[in-house]
């Protein structure tokens, strides 16, 4: 149990804390997921990779966190495509800290569901069989949904 929490705490950690944006609470998020995992091992069926299995218990403890706070009545995340491979070329083509910068802050603009799938995809390297499973729905939902992101994101660039 050591090992997984040694493999994923910095992944689901840092997931976290792009959503809340606040260290300390993503920190409580993330003891919350290893607990549950910790918890809930014996339910795990092999029907997913082992890090999608605890992205989803990560996803489900920010969802609670946003609802038990009143910021977010229902976080229904339903647009998801190819935002972080956008994120990445950016990376290679903007080596300026400032660029990538102004990069990150335009994606944090977008929506909740579109900003989840770009990071899941960017940062956390699932392919959208997976964010589609992590967010429960389809992997043709999570294409579609990071496709509108990153068009979102030229246009944006296109239009400053």
């Amino acid at each position: 149990m050591e090992e997984i929490y040694k493999d994923y705490f910095q992944y689901v950690f840092s997931y976290l804390l792009s959503f809340t944006n606040n260290p300390e609470i993503a920190e409580e998020l993330t003891q919350e997921t290893f607990y549950s995992v910790i918890k809930n091992i014996h339910k795990f069926q092999n029907n997913s990779s082992l890090k999608t299995w605890i992205y989803k218990i990560a996803k489900n403890k920010l969802i609670d966190y946003y609802k038990k706070i009143k910021k977010i009545q229902n976080m229904d995340i339903d647009e998801v495509s190819e935002k972080f491979l956008l994120i990445n070329s950016f990376e290679e083509e903007y080596a300026d800290r400032e660029e990538l910068i102004n990069v990150y802050k335009r994606i944090h603009r977008l929506d909740e569901k579109s900003k989840e799938v770009v990071y899941l995809r960017i940062k956390c390297e699932f392919n959208f069989k997976e964010i589609g499973n992590i967010m429960g729905k389809s992997e043709e939902w999570a294409r579609i949904t990071f496709y509108r992101a990153k068009i979102k994101l030229k246009e944006d660039f296109e239009n400053e």
